[in-house]
């Protein structure tokens, strides 16, 4: 990479880091990444209901269209003072960039905006296909949610997520849904127990049950987990009142294979084993649902349920996208990304032959201080460059 494309390529990262973009208000990012995509010779870049922008650059040459996805949107900074470093101000300092969403992954974005661009330019557009960026909103809320716009959109051939990977080579993800358990009782007087029925109790028993369900293990992914996060008792407080309703979450994350059904048919399965035990029983389970504006004025909703994917080893998007990075110049050794990400859209859903490849470590994300190398994010521009490389032959 020239001094120039590298210093473009820092400047980009550091003016997309000065940008909030919290979900829901990627608005100020997403416009200044469709500018950026049209003055760098992007034949069109549009931005879709949601408010994700969408840049295609047409080859010479009928193939495949290939796109490359990174989202757009951030968690908060829930405490600017903790931070040795201005959240927001993209500091330069001992080779590393500053600021939330360094690695989790506006770096990572702007490296594959600036390795699309650097790929046309360097082939003179001799490539066959199409290549695609997305640069997705709400991926923090609602892991794919926005992505099938873009797949409706584009209807990519195969997909490259960016997140952060340390540049070696994912080909896959457990999903994750979000299960929703409820006890339903009797309110009373607390002084006179008796004559109500208490739901949290009910649901004490209900857990010891759901504890022993044993989620299954996959060769590439590992184990499943059924993890309770929260209980919550209605009324709360209760101010000397039997709680008539109890409500627990569960995180679950599930693997290649598994769907709303199977994950919801497994806690159905503990509902009626402690309804065994305890006749009276009301409970039920259903997949927790969210709903979030969007800059543009639209909605996004959906079920929390993002689901598994993996790719064999021999499968032809894995083995050109190790040439493309070896071509690079880098070794990427193969694994999967320990978190969800918008790969359950594009590979879990909708069957799309999917890889992740990006710069940063996965564990600098949502953290105080996080950063992103400099060294990674050049390198991983050339390596998405690579990668189109091979597939847009």
């Amino acid at each position: 990479m020239t001094q120039e494309r590298e210093e473009r390529l820092i400047g980009l990262c550091r003016d997309l880091l000065r940008l909030p973009s919290l979900s829901g208000q990627e608005e100020q990012v997403a416009r200044y990444l469709q500018n950026t995509m049209e003055a760098c010779g992007f034949d069109r870049a549009e931005i879709d209901r949601y408010g994700s922008v969408v840049g295609i650059i047409q080859g010479n040459r009928p193939g495949p269209t290939v796109l490359m996805d990174g989202h757009i949107d951030t968690v908060p900074v829930s405490d600017p003072s903790q931070w040795t470093h201005d959240p927001y101000g993209a500091e330069i300092a001992d080779g590393r960039i500053y600021g939330r969403g360094a690695s989790d992954m506006k770096g990572s974005v702007a490296a594959m905006v600036s390795a699309a661009s650097h790929f046309a330019q360097d082939t003179g557009r001799d490539f066959a296909g199409r290549v695609c960026v997305s640069c997705t909103v709400h991926e923090e809320c609602f892991e794919g949610v926005s992505s099938r716009e873009v797949i409706r959109s584009v209807r990519p051939d195969c997909v490259i997520i960016g997140e952060a990977t340390s540049t070696t080579l994912k080909i896959g993800q457990r999903g994750r849904a979000e299960v929703v358990v409820e006890t339903e009782g009797v309110t009373c007087h607390s002084s006179s127990p008796e004559k109500g029925v208490n739901a949290v109790y009910h649901m004490c028993a209900l857990i010891d049950e759901i504890r022993k369900i044993r989620p299954n293990t996959h060769p590439l992914l590992g184990p499943g987990i059924l993890e309770l996060t929260d209980i919550v008792s209605s009324p709360y407080p209760g101010a000397s009142v039997v709680p008539g309703l109890c409500r627990a979450t569960f995180d679950r994350r599930t693997l290649v294979g598994e769907t709303e059904s199977s994950v919801l048919e497994q806690v159905q399965e503990a509902i009626e084993r402690t309804r065994s035990r305890i006749p009276d029983l009301k409970a039920r389970v259903y997949l927790a649902e969210g709903r979030e504006g969007c800059w543009t004025g639209d909605t996004i909703a959906a079920k929390r349920f993002f689901p598994a994917w993996a790719m064999e080893e021999d499968h032809p998007l894995v083995q050109k996208a190790l040439a493309g990075l070896r071509q690079a110049g880098i070794d990427a050794p193969l694994s999967h990304f320990a978190f969800c990400t918008n790969g359950s859209a594009f590979c879990g859903e909708a069957g799309i032959p999917t890889v992740g490849f990006g710069p940063s470590l996965e564990t600098l994300a949502h953290v105080v201080d996080e950063y992103i190398e400099i060294e990674q994010l050049t390198r991983a521009c050339r390596g998405f460059a690579g990668i189109l490389g091979q597939l847009c032959r």
